[in-house]
């Protein structure tokens, strides 16, 4: 079975075939670093992330670039409200970032650039971009010349034309045509600047993630990814910027982008003040939840914000780590050696669930990372794990065959391997992780007092532990395997 992705810059999915084979090199944009981040910058950081790990899991060797603008008229006009530095208030907010993001289960990149660090490799493309002709310089401002690269609208499917009939942008006299952008800016009295050989001045916000993308993964990489809106006019720039630079292309060969986040059916955003802060729902739900929440419809569609929504995502996640816990519970409870009570048929046909689960989790992976399906397969894979388990109650007390602990680990594992593809079932990840061994143990010394009080029939003590432990979210329950526990 061969990845399919919807391309972007061709409007259709395509066969994914990676310029080195076994490799893929992946950029995508990451945040402008003036704020913490909201759930609308939360889900390309997931999407992305997300499929990193299934190429990861599919065998390939993944180069993951993402960048951090922390230069930019929004982090200097957050500065000067703040009293502080520029560059210091972007590097408290990317410290923030990895808490944030860390939180979610997105796993560092193995390069994250900051703008800051790459003036020499910005300033060299865009005098190259002048000295092929698609640039211009006027008053310190250096423009790019979109009239001159006849790609222009490629990706976005714009034609210039239209774009300059409909431009809602100050007019400026010193541009060529109206839809001209910059490349570099002019020091402005109070800015951060750096020398280049049109004066002092910082870099426009495009020419960034075109530089450090070359830098990192040459012209014609695999994947650019990043939210929907940057379609127009970052990427589209992006990519005239790199080519024209470059003088061929493509730049990047295949483009992916996540759809929106939004509130009331409104895109959310900074700008509009109707964004929450990844932070602020962390406070309300678990990190699981808003990334199950995040993975439960497919990564192009729209995506409403709603407390009732995580609510049902809590409950539906619960039942996958139920089942999850009660295959464990299986294997710790079950005595296994030689033994002929279990039908080979039944074992047999419970192997063909698991391998079944996986097929269909690859199929919906497989086209264009279709999560919500992928998701559905984990649910079809629990409903006949439960199913199975009932069965082996009938059994409790006696020894069961060595086949049946093996289909246990096979459930078990291809549960955790599947999980982890998406971001579950990692628990531990934001804290020690010796923190699920603990739990673990000091359950079982609780369910040990429990059932000591029991033996005693000192029912009113036993009774006390299993109320007070339901206070705190922790469910016992008595099954002819033993006691169990899970979390509410």
């Amino acid at each position: 079975m061969t990845v399919r992705i919807y391309n972007t810059l061709t409007n259709r999915k395509e066969e994914f075939v990676p310029r080195n084979p076994g490799k893929v090199e992946m950029y995508v944009c990451g945040p402008t670093t003036y704020n913490l981040i909201h759930l609308g910058n939360a889900r390309p950081l997931i999407v992305f992330d997300t499929v990193r790990r299934y190429f990861e899991y599919l065998g390939f060797e993944v180069k993951y670039v993402q960048n951090f603008t922390d230069i930019d008229d929004k982090i200097i006009s957050r500065a000067a409200e703040e009293d502080m530095d520029a560059l210091a208030l972007a590097e408290k907010y990317i410290k923030e970032y990895y808490k944030d993001a860390g939180a979610l289960g997105v796993r560092p990149a193995d390069i994250h650039p900051k703008v800051s660090d790459h003036m020499p490799e910005i300033i060299e493309m865009i005098q190259k971009i002048i000295d092929n002709e698609y640039g211009y310089e006027t008053d310190g401002d250096v423009y790019f010349s979109v009239g001159t690269f006849t790609g222009y609208g490629k990706l976005s499917g714009r034609k210039l034309e239209d774009m300059q009939a409909g431009a809602r942008i100050d007019v400026d006299e010193r541009k060529r045509h109206p839809m001209d952008f910059a490349l570099w800016k002019a020091a402005k009295p109070g800015e951060p600047w750096w020398d280049s050989p049109w004066g002092k001045g910082r870099p426009g916000w495009h020419i960034e993630c075109s530089a450090m993308a070359n830098k990192y993964l040459g012209m014609g990489f695999d994947i650019h990814g990043g939210g929907f809106d940057l379609i127009f006019p970052h990427h589209e720039n992006e990519i005239a910027q790199a080519e024209a630079f470059a003088g061929c292309g493509p730049f990047a060969r295949y483009w992916m982008h996540n759809g929106f986040i939004t509130v009331n059916e409104e895109k959310m955003s900074k700008s509009l003040g109707n964004f929450f802060t990844v932070r602020e729902i962390l406070e309300r739900f678990d990190p699981e939840v808003v990334r199950f929440y995040m993975i439960s419809t497919h990564y192009r569609s729209p995506l409403d914000f709603d407390d009732t929504k995580l609510e049902m995502n809590k409950k539906s996640l619960s039942r996958l780590h139920n089942a999850l816990d009660n295959i464990t519970a299986l294997l710790n409870s079950i005595s296994f050696g030689e033994s002929d009570i279990y039908p080979d048929a039944e074992i047999s046909a419970f192997n063909d669930v698991i391998d079944r689960a996986e097929q269909d989790f690859r199929e919906a992976m497989n086209d264009d990372f279709n999560t919500a399906l992928a998701v559905a397969s984990l649910f079809d894979l629990a409903r006949e794990s439960n199913a199975f388990g009932k069965r082996l109650d009938t059994y409790a007390g006696r020894k069961l065959p060595l086949e049946v602990k093996e289909v246990l680990e096979k459930v078990r594992d291809a549960f955790i391997r599947l999980g982890q593809v998406l971001g579950l079932f990692e628990k531990g990840a934001s804290g020690s992780s010796n923190e699920p061994e603990l739990a673990d143990k000091l359950m079982d010394l609780i369910i040990e007092i429990r059932q000591e009080a029991r033996s005693r029939k000192d029912w009113a003590t036993a009774d006390a532990i299993r109320d007070k432990l339901k206070e705190t979210g922790i469910i016992l329950e008595d099954t002819p395997q033993g006691v169990r526990w899970k979390m509410k």
